[in-house]
């Protein structure tokens, strides 16, 4: 038995997108739950692989022959025959891969037209316009998806008709305009291919279920599936679906439309969607034309828009998700082309997440397993400050909500390369087609001057959580000049723009903006993630303006305090550059001494923010150098002070030379100059400073003196910090405040270290307990970033009550990399060539830095079954790293503060996840 292909809508398994695509199982689930589709079939996926691995790319054995028998069951259907003269059957043929990817793969419409079947065409409907309408359609997207003809070849050509018949609109050319149109188009396709256009329509066929399979390995689609990091586990190949015309340009008593259950922008629970009378899908979803709002059917075509309505409820109904869906209104009768679950920003998701369990429609762990972490960030980005007195220069359509600043830039392909730069970007385009999607990644938001809420750039960018302006029809675009107008205003490429997807303004210039602020909606659904998390979530946090701002984030503590932090502020430095370049242990002690109250106050002021929550404190981890400028720096800086000081000597010869002279007019205006003296003082200190940066320099600092090794060195330095947070914690509690302090030793290798460190902590301890009349608890632990220590866990675990990976320098030595060389050389063409599949700095590589994290976790508790065990690396905020920080038993995940909201919905992904 020949292996099955092929799939008619009425057999197709809807529950199988892997096989049948998304696009082509929600086709055959709504044919088997009775609504409005039109006939049609499914190429499987399976198919378009067999083809993409056949070296002379071949369709695979008997996918024509069923797709010959499946159009038979079609024309039955349809009571219409394929290639027939008389009630010709058109087809689309459509893309659609386990994952919905907008836009990013090939549909070709009104496939099956020729010379003859036009006229059937136009015999059966009496509409010669409609008939040579299709037909110029179909030679242009079958010329261009098919033949690859460059879309400009016809864009001209159908400029210069319009021009020549002097109208502005397609829908005001004539049917001999557009007769002419369909002559140019098919004289480009001989000109460009110097084959004549296909007629066969079993040829034009087999050409674009080709063509479509193709796309599935198109920039674009790569693009798209690189930057969402779709995986071939995910979505691996792309189906075609072949489904019998409906028209929307037969007339004013049909249209074309897509529409959202919800809104997506915003979540609200009313239908969303725009429409066209008399015109074809593509005419909105590519913003050729600027559509109506949905609403406006209510009075224009008041009987499909209660139908459409009842359609939107059926669709979540039985899907249980926000749908969007095209449909097509066909000389008054509705059908629905397509349903997919609605891409939506971090806005929508959450409202729609909380109203849906609200209403009973999911429950609350349907309703945090929808919302990908990740996508929360949206919810952080700034917005324009309300008091901004900024006068709009135009107001487009608001897409997509958010603002954005940046360079204006109107072509795609510059501003993928401008945003590798870091530069912002805001792309410019009349309308954005699916080859911009490069563009959008780089971006920072999008502004174009046609289209609606729904077209490619709306729909895209609301995915991506990215500002959109569209339609902003008081703007000409000129793309070739590089160049927009608004009335006497004008931008250019380069000049700095600011967009309002929340309210379609476009401004000129930065315009201020102000923090975020969480909804209550928000608020309720990190409310429910935290009720079934186990992992907590802390905060890395250094100051207690960090704090308060991680406290706002819901952090539960402080899981990394790093107070090599503390030392920079302006009045600290010169304090902490003392500390270092004193030459005996006496004047070390006495820059110490300075620096106790400093970091004293700055413990108690965090533990009050977060008291009574924990907070850890590593003590002083980098290279005591990082402190002091290069000596480059110093060099260059000596050499400008002894010039500074001839040319000071040379003044007072010229002072003394005016007095001389008795010239007061030249002496009154050199007066003041600096004593040589006091030069060769600053001098002196930065020839001493020189000398301690030569001495400190080593070869490979980051695996040299730093973290317990320096402090080893240099025992004052950890017994200042450990004084400090001990005193801090005593005042604390004097003050009637609980606090968890944790005392957290960097870079350790061996146990003895610990054993060491702890010694101190302990003397210290009894000290201020003595001096403060009072009991201090406190813990005292480890991190895990060196590999010896992971695999030494057991012992540490003697000494240490709590470990902390540390996972930025555990991978870096795991790996054997230094992350700035890899991530600037070779590890970009590692992820490409699949060599690695993830960047180990940003995601956590649980094959080799996860299964030492494993085992250290396992030893670690033999020893000390209540060990705590917490990450507070980079990873602790990415939600993958996460899951698998659950799974193997941690207690916390410590990330930055704006991360904090991702990784306690990640948290509960992993708790829900685990019982799946």
């Amino acid at each position: 038995m020949s292996r099955k292909w092929v799939y008619d809508f009425t057999e197709g398994d809807g529950k199988n997108k892997k096989l049948l695509g998304g696009k082509g199982a929600n086709l055959c689930e709504m044919t088997q739950i009775d609504l409005n589709v039109p006939p049609g079939f499914v190429i499987t996926t399976e198919a378009c692989l067999a083809y993409l691995d056949d070296p002379e790319r071949r369709l695979p054995e008997g996918v024509m022959d069923q797709v010959h028998a499946n159009l038979a069951a079609v024309e039955k259907k349809t009571g219409r025959t394929f290639g027939g003269r008389e009630k010709p059957l058109l087809v689309s043929v459509r893309s659609g891969s386990a994952i919905s990817m907008p836009g990013m793969m090939d549909t070709i419409l009104n496939l099956g037209l020729n010379s003859q079947t036009l006229l059937g065409l136009i015999n059966g409907t009496g509409n010669n316009r409609f008939g040579y309408d299709a037909y110029r359609r179909f030679i242009q997207l079958f010329g261009k998806v098919a033949l690859g003809v460059p879309e400009e070849k016809f864009d001209a050509e159908f400029e210069a008709v319009k021009l020549k018949a002097g109208v502005k609109h397609d829908v005001d050319l004539s049917t001999s305009d557009l007769t002419d149109i369909c002559d140019r188009f098919l004289k480009v396709v001989q000109l460009f291919t110097h084959k004549p256009f296909p007629t066969d329509p079993y040829e034009q066929l087999e050409i674009a279920i080709k063509a479509v399979f193709n796309s599935w390995m198109g920039k674009r689609a790569i693009d798209y599936r690189r930057e969402f990091k779709i995986t071939p586990e995910q979505a691996n190949g792309t189906a075609v679906n072949v489904v019998a015309m409906v028209f929307g340009n037969m007339g004013n008593d049909s249209a074309t439309g897509v529409g959202f259950t919800r809104d997506p922008g915003t979540g609200e629970n009313v239908m969303f969607g725009e429409y066209l009378v008399n015109a074809q899908g593509e005419d909105v979803v590519a913003g050729i034309r600027t559509p109506k709002a949905v609403a406006a059917m209510a009075q224009e075509l008041p009987k499909q828009f209660n139908e459409l309505m009842e359609l939107r409820r059926k669709l979540e109904a039985h899907y249980k998700e926000v749908q969007d869906f095209e449909y097509t209104i066909e000389k008054g009768i509705l059908y629905c082309l397509q349903t997919r679950n609605g891409k939506m920003n971090a806005t929508a998701l959450v409202r729609t997440s909380v109203e849906m369990v609200k209403t009973g429609l999911i429950d609350k762990r349907q309703a945090l397993l929808r919302i990908n972490p990740e996508m929360l960030n949206q919810l952080l980005f700034p917005r324009l400050d309300p008091k901004n007195t900024s006068k709009p220069v135009a107001k487009g359509l608001p897409a997509s909500p958010g603002a954005a600043t940046g360079i204006a830039v109107f072509d795609a392909d510059r501003a993928e390369k401008l945003g590798r730069t870091g530069e912002r970007v805001i792309l410019v385009r009349e309308e954005t087609k699916p080859e911009d999607i490069h563009g959008f990644f780089a971006s920072q938001g999008i502004l174009t001057s046609r289209g609606g809420k729904t077209s490619h750039a709306a729909v895209v960018a609301r995915g991506m959580g990215k500002p959109c302006v569209s339609g902003a029809e008081g703007i000409t675009v000129d793309i070739h000049l590089k160049v927009a107008r608004v009335g006497d205003t004008e931008f250019c490429e380069g000049d700095l723009i600011t967009i309002d997807g929340t309210t379609g303004l476009v401004y000129l210039g930065e315009v201020p903006m102000i923090e975020a602020e969480f909804s209550p909606e928000l608020e309720t659904i990190l409310s429910w993630a935290d009720e079934v998390a186990r992992l907590q979530v802390m905060a890395n946090a250094d100051t207690p303006e960090d704090s308060e701002r991680a406290l706002k984030y819901g952090a539960m503590g402080i899981g990394l305090c790093r107070t090599e932090r503390m030392f920079n502020g302006v009045e600290r430095l010169p304090i902490m550059v003392e500390m270092i370049i004193a030459e005996t242990k006496e004047d070390r002690i006495a820059a110490l001494g300075k620096l106790l109250p400093i970091q004293r106050e700055d413990f108690k002021q965090i533990f009050e923010v977060m008291a009574p929550r924990p907070v850890t404190i590593r003590l002083l981890d980098p290279p005591i150098h990082e402190f002091l400028p290069t000596e480059r720096q110093l060099v260059d800086e000596i050499k400008e002070l002894q010039n500074l000081r001839e040319t000071i000597r040379g003044m007072r010869v010229l002072t003394d030379a005016a007095q001389f002279m008795n010239l007061p007019e030249i002496k009154s205006k050199i007066q003041g100059f600096t004593d040589p003296e006091l030069v060769d003082t600053v001098i002196a200190k930065k020839e001493t400073m020189l000398k301690k940066v030569r001495a400190l320099h080593e070869v490979n600092p980051m695996l040299g003196h730093r973290g317990v090794r320096l402090g080893l060195t240099f025992p004052e330095i950890y017994e200042m910090q450990i004084r400090a947070v001990l005193e801090a914690t005593a005042e604390c509690l004097k003050a009637g405040i609980e606090v968890h302090p944790e005392i957290m030793v960097p870079q350790v290798c061996t146990a003895q270290e610990l054993k060491r460190v702890k010694e101190w902590v302990l003397e210290i301890h009894k000290s201020v307990e003595e001096a403060y009349g009072l009991a201090l608890k406190f813990k005292f632990g480890s991190m895990l970033e060196v590999v010896r220590a992971c695999m030494r866990a057991d012992n540490l675990a003697e000494e240490a009550e709590f470990f902390s990976f540390g996972t930025n320098d555990l991978t870096q030595a795991t790996f054997s990399f230094s992350r700035e060389d890899a991530e600037n050389k070779f590890l970009p063409m590692y992820n490409l060539s699949n060599i690695l599949q993830d960047n180990p700095f940003e995601v956590l590589d649980v094959k080799g830095v996860g299964r030492l994290m494993e085992q250290a976790v396992k030893w670690g508790r033999q020893v000390r079954a209540d060990m705590k065990v917490g990450i507070c690396g980079e990873h602790g905020g990415h939600p993958a790293s996460i899951i698998f920080c659950h799974k193997i038993g941690l207690s916390y995940v410590s990330c930055s503060g704006p991360r904090v909201p991702i990784a306690r919905l990640a948290a509960a992904h992993a708790a829900l996840l685990e019982k799946i």
